[in-house]
């Protein structure tokens, strides 16, 4: 959260002072659309990504946050009575039914705040991989927190759709903000898969051509991305801007700290 809002406040600048329709391809884990929500009530936020379980559970959160709740807390009961056991079982749960929206938001709430580093990361069949963390009594959730974005996420308009669908439904007018998965600053950096489509650097280039396309359409867009050669040479037309970000996931504890990060915007 620290390292969210110490971020936030270097974007500020490259936000707009008025938005009406926002856009965002890669919701990840929101904070730019809730910060920007406080500052913004009456804005039309349309949230994408191709994870279709990362959007279920945005679902589950704004429609039926007291009964995710009550299933987080059954979760939590059972998980504390039998750990290993009853992480693997409900890891191996990969393919829940559509319709049970609150179940498959609960499962993957709770494999998020119980296994390995907190990662998301599935194999090429879609299916969540990573083994269990070392908690034995985690927070599954905050109350307060799951109301307050209940209440943002209201007539918010929420789909799983793939990057390049989204950015091509932009128009003139729209602010867009961009967090794709970053490009590794080393060969061995890249070692998580959010969704079982690979996000490599042809990934990364359609995705500044499309930026590019939307740019001059009159789309206001900011991009976040790793600083490397690679995507300043992406983004050489635009304005590249420096931030500095604290990065805690990381396989090697070692190279957890602060880095470099560059932001990329269509005007300021």
């Amino acid at each position: 959260r620290a390292a969210e809002a110490q971020l936030l406040v270097q974007f500020d600048k490259f936000f707009p002072t008025q938005i009406d329709r926002y856009v965002e391809p890669f919701i990840g884990g929101g904070a730019v659309f809730f910060h920007l929500k406080h500052r913004f009530p009456q804005m039309r936020a349309f949230l994408r990504d191709n994870n279709d379980e990362l959007i279920n559970t945005y679902k589950a959160v704004r429609d039926f946050p007291r009964e995710l709740m009550r299933r987080l807390d059954r979760h939590l009961t059972a998980f504390k009575t039998d750990r290993q056991n009853y992480f693997y079982l409900i890891r191996a749960r990969h393919h829940l039914p559509p319709d049970e929206i609150v179940e498959r938001a609960a499962r993957m709430i709770f494999l998020n705040k119980t296994c390995f580093n907190g990662l998301w990361r599935v194999n090429s069949r879609g299916e969540f991989n990573v083994p269990i963390g070392s908690h034995v009594n985690p927070a599954l959730y905050d109350e307060e927190n799951i109301h307050a974005a209940s209440r943002a996420l209201e007539n918010v308009h929420l789909a799983t759709e793939d990057f390049r669908d989204t950015l091509d439904a932009t128009r003139r007018g729209d602010f867009v903000y961009i967090d794709p998965p970053y490009f590794p600053v080393s060969p061995t950096a890249s070692f998580t898969s959010y969704t079982k489509d690979e996000f490599g650097a042809e990934q990364q280039k359609e995705l500044a051509a499309l930026f590019a396309n939307a740019a001059q359409r009159g789309v206001h867009l900011v991009l976040s991305n790793s600083d490397t050669d690679f995507i300043r040479n992406l983004y050489r037309k635009f304005r590249i801007h420096t931030v500095r970000a604290r990065r805690m996931v990381n396989c090697d504890g070692t190279k957890r700290g602060e880095v470099n990060e560059v932001v990329v915007t269509t005007e300021g």
